[in-house]
């Protein structure tokens, strides 16, 4: 699961106080210099970063939209363009505390400072806005044309996503707005833009915002979104969109499309980095996207499934437990086992030093059969009170739900937080020390981090080894659209030492016994084309599964328009025959009961 970063209005200017301070202390100030009268393309330049930072000047443009919340402001626009493609003819002036007293087609003349912004902070890596700040407006005409919108399509955005810095800053280079992503959409920054009939890519989400792409043939997902296939493969066309109209903002799943044209300036912000500020609105049309369901497994098969189930704990309202159970009975049809991930402790995110579970799972067992799903069993191992990471308070953790009708649970005793589990060798077979049991609970590697459990089932005869993971999270790596190019995913490397305690995990099965059937299961909060999942299945240990389904289907998590796979099963080598799915029910859709898709796989004898 990415970490949500907190939402609120960037804070007021310091600089203001720091002044005042400085004259209260009878410190002398130079006096103010004279603005310079300037073009937009001027101020803007060709590159990210404006030559007059910090200098006021005056500009003069049309004002294309206002926005009276938030960051407030407005923007204004050159109606006569310069001839160089790299030099912006939009401005954002950012009036701070107060409402802009213009309206759209106002000419106006600005005299402002000129101001890099960097929306989440200069250290979360992304880009800045180039804008006015302090400004003194005078309204030079009403009712003025607005000038046209530029149109983001296949056509106008490169297949290229950024250049290449080697992990260096992008901010010195002059744009090349015909041959990378983001520098076109630099080179619009402030302006207006629009798409028309734009497929949705991200479904709307609960911050009024819906993800679309102007480039509809790129890497189009069976059901209506946009792959993320390779580190090199960002999506250039996917754009966030959202409103200054007012009024509610329009539902969509992936798969709709917004009908018509949406247009409005060009922003860019920490959530997304480039996206429209609407001032024209498509309306949403729905393809009739519905949530999948597997088929139940014949009565030798064994199904075993993961579900992320965004941290459930047991004051959650009845309406989530039974929105899971729906999901667990009719559309996962009731598997044998199910490793779940995010599972808090009995009051969520009240840190009282609560570690207990048993209220949760109890709440959801309960709401599964209710459901008509099978009297499910679990076995969890509580955490150390706040050291799994996760939401503070909560305790998260992993654990599993089993079907005692169907499988049986090789319990034994000894395991708990601290106590690491080791493969026993027993004449040749391989069993747990412990069961469950957590894997190198103490090693650095889980640092506020999710430990691995590992549980030791029959299935007809057969033990089944099955460890559920949730790997450490993405927060922290800089985005795709940061400075930085490629960006820094610092998080890897974290991820990477917990699948080589994982793969070691499973080699010592495998050493003991090498027809061992283990199944390794979970968030990892990584891509199948990542070093993790290669740490993984490194020495042949395990085979990622997802490989069985085509690339076109290969995701279950969907962040800013990219569909892709953060959750995975992985199979031991004596598990050769199985049918693999990844049930699409919640990653594409605004009413979502977890941002994750669950998936399941059914093994045959």
């Amino acid at each position: 699961m990415h970490l949500p970063t907190p939402r609120s209005p960037r804070s007021g200017l310091l600089c203001a106080a720091v002044l005042a301070g400085a004259l209260t202390a009878g410190l002398t100030t130079a006096p103010p210099a004279a603005a310079m009268t300037l073009t937009i393309a001027d101020v803007q330049g060709n590159d990210r970063v404006s030559s007059y930072e910090g200098r006021p000047v005056t500009v003069t443009g049309v004002v294309t939209a206002v926005r009276t919340s938030g960051s407030r402001g407005f923007w204004i626009q050159d109606p006569t363009p310069d001839a160089d493609p790299a030099t912006s003819e939009g401005l954002f002036v950012y009036t701070g505390g107060s409402t802009p007293a213009v309206d759209a087609g106002d000419e106006v003349t600005v005299t402002g400072r000129v101001s890099e912004y960097y929306p989440g902070g200069s250290g979360s890596g992304g880009q800045s806005l180039t804008e006015l700040t302090g400004p003194d407006v005078t309204v030079d005409s009403t009712g003025n044309a607005l000038p046209p919108a530029f149109s983001l399509d296949a056509a106008s955005i490169p297949d290229a996503y950024a250049p290449d810095a080697d992990g260096s800053s992008i901010e010195g280079l002059a744009l090349e707005p015909s041959t990378y992503a983001l520098d076109r959409y630099e080179s619009l920054e402030g302006m207006r833009v629009r798409v028309d009939d734009a497929r949705v890519v991200g479904a709307t989400t609960p911050y009024d915002e819906v993800w679309v792409t102007a480039k509809p043939g790129e890497n189009p997902s069976a059901r209506g979104g946009t792959v993320y296939g390779s580190y090199s493969s960002q999506n250039p066309g996917r754009v966030k969109i959202e409103s200054l109209t007012g009024g509610s903002f329009p539902t969509a799943d992936v798969g709709a499309t917004l009908s018509g044209t949406t247009d409005g300036p060009l922003d860019y912000d920490q959530y997304g980095g480039y996206g429209i500020q609407a001032t024209t609105l498509g309306t949403p049309t729905g393809n009739g996207l519905s949530r999948e369901t597997t088929s139940a497994p014949a009565s030798d098969e064994l199904a075993v499934a993961t579900h992320n189930v965004e941290n459930l704990d047991a004051d959650d309202p009845q309406s989530k437990f039974d929105a899971l159970a729906a999901q667990i009975v009719d559309h996962l049809a009731s598997p044998d086992i199910v490793a779940l991930e995010e599972v808090q402790d009995n009051n969520g995110a009240v840190d009282d030093g609560t570690v207990a579970a048993d209220q949760t799972y109890a709440r959801l067992v309960d709401a599964v059969s209710a459901a008509g799903g099978p009297a499910y069993d679990w076995r969890q191992i509580d955490p150390q009170d706040g050291r799994d990471g996760g939401e503070p308070g909560g305790n998260i953790r992993v654990g599993f739900l089993f079907d005692p009708a169907r499988v049986g649970f090789t319990d034994r005793p000894g395991g708990d937080a601290t106590t690491a589990v080791s493969v026993v060798d027993q004449g040749g077979t391989a069993a747990l020390s412990v069961s469950p049991g957590r894997i190198a609970p103490g090693d650095p590697a889980w640092d506020s981090s999710r430990k691995p459990l590992a549980g030791e089932f029959t299935f007809q005869g057969r033990t089944y080894f099955v460890v559920a993971n949730h790997f450490a999270s993405k927060g922290g790596d800089e985005p795709l659209y940061a400075r930085y190019q490629p960006p820094h995913r610092d998080s890897e490397a974290q991820r990477g030492e917990q699948a080589a305690q994982v793969n070691g995990f499973v080699q010592d099965l495998l050493a003991v016994q090498p027809s061992a059937r283990v199944v390794v299961l979970g968030d990892l909060n990584d891509f199948g084309f990542s070093d993790t999942v290669s740490t993984l299945t490194s020495g042949g240990a395990l085979t990622e599964l997802s490989g069985s389904l085509p690339a076109d289907e290969r995701y279950t998590y969907v962040y800013q328009g990219n569909s892709q796979a953060l959750d995975h099963i992985l199979a031991s080598p004596a598990v050769t025959s199985y049918e693999y799915d990844i049930v699409h029910v919640n990653a594409e859709f605004s009413d979502q009961v977890s941002d994750h898709d669950p998936q399941v796989v059914r093994i045959r004898p």
